[in-house]
């Protein structure tokens, strides 16, 4: 998942700036690029805070801040690209093809964040390239506005997703069960991407729909057993027993659209289990889940109970290469089963 800054150092009226700052504290925003002399506005909240001087950014991370408006200004942020930490980059007309050579050219060193003023930018975003800005910056007038950029921000990244074919389904022993309590209502097609390999996740739905004999409960994921990997926002995999009320999770629909949530809670309980496999081509691939009605998969046009769950079945997963060494990606020969 991408990060998201915002700019309150445009305004020349303080009150203007501190209202502007409010409002991106309110829509969950952390990191504000501010002027000299505001750095006060650490007072309104938890927040991180770089200083913008005339172009050269400071406190909490250094870098620069750089308009393009021309091919020779595109030429000058090329070469700063791995020499500098951060690239703060306002485009006069929010042209794509400046961040896809900007993107090509710092090559992961130097990371680069899109100044957006609307829900459309925020969006195009995540796509550039297919992998996107590293980030983008909210830069607004009015406090209105930044819920609107925000709210599509959250779906700025994006995963692609593939349907395999489910082989099998059998009981096995009990197991410890994570459940995944969030911070936000997820709805149905939403959920998380969970699998006992690092090179198949498969998107389990959250509880968000009702049944005859339990309410629906929107903010969770039965997630699995605690040997099993989750996704998270910054693309590394954690285990679920290391999950904890606090961090941030990945929340993944359907059509493959992110947003980030919060965990408020994760519980491990005794349960039964069953595992779940499917085959993509030559490669197979399992998950462990809860056996329970209530769990249920994500389909290419709905969801599915694993207690329903049969051969022939498709399921949404994301596919990815390799295994992973502490939660990152590495390319060695690795295989899971």
């Amino acid at each position: 998942m991408k990060d998201i800054w915002m700019r309150v150092d445009v305004p020349d009226d303080p009150t203007e700036r501190k209202e502007l700052l409010k409002s991106g504290l309110e829509s969950g925003i952390g990191v504000f690029i501010i002027r000299p002399g505001d750095e006060s506005f650490s007072s309104l909240g938890k927040v991180e805070l770089i200083v913008n001087d005339d172009g050269t950014l400071s406190g909490y991370v250094d870098g620069k801040v750089i308009t393009i408006s021309s091919p020779e200004d595109q030429d000058d942020a090329m070469r700063s690209c791995g020499k500098i930490d951060v690239m703060v980059v306002l485009t006069k007309d929010w042209s794509v093809i400046p961040f896809e050579n900007l993107i090509a050219a710092a090559a992961g060193k130097t990371k680069i964040m899109a100044c957006v003023s609307s829900s459309e930018d925020a969006e195009l975003c995540g796509k550039i390239l297919e992998k996107g800005t590293d980030g983008i910056v909210v830069n607004v007038q009015e406090p209105k506005d930044v819920k609107g950029v925000i709210e599509k921000a959250g779906n700025a990244g994006s995963v692609r997703l593939t349907a395999v074919k489910i082989v099998s389904v059998r009981n096995i022993q009990t197991g410890d069960r994570v459940c995944v309590d969030t911070c936000s209502a997820m709805v149905p097609g939403e959920g998380m991407l969970i699998g006992s390999q690092s090179s198949c996740l498969f998107l389990v739905q959250s509880e968000s729909e009702e049944n005859g004999y339990v309410a629906a409960r929107p903010f969770r994921v039965n997630a699995g057993a605690v040997h099993a990997y989750m996704m998270m926002p910054d693309g590394k995999t954690r285990y679920l027993s290391e999950l904890k009320a606090g961090d941030d999770v990945l929340l993944v629909d359907r059509l493959g659209g992110t947003k980030v949530g919060s965990i408020g809670r994760c519980k491990t309980e005794l349960r039964p289990m069953l595992i779940v496999t499917a085959v993509h081509g030559d490669d197979e691939y399992t998950t462990i889940l809860q056996n329970a009605e209530t769990v249920k998969m994500v389909t290419p046009g709905g969801s599915v109970s694993v207690n329903e769950l049969k051969k022939g079945d498709e399921v949404l997963v994301f596919l990815d290469e390799g295994g992973r060494h502490f939660g990152m990606p590495v390319k060695e020969k690795i295989r899971e089963s």
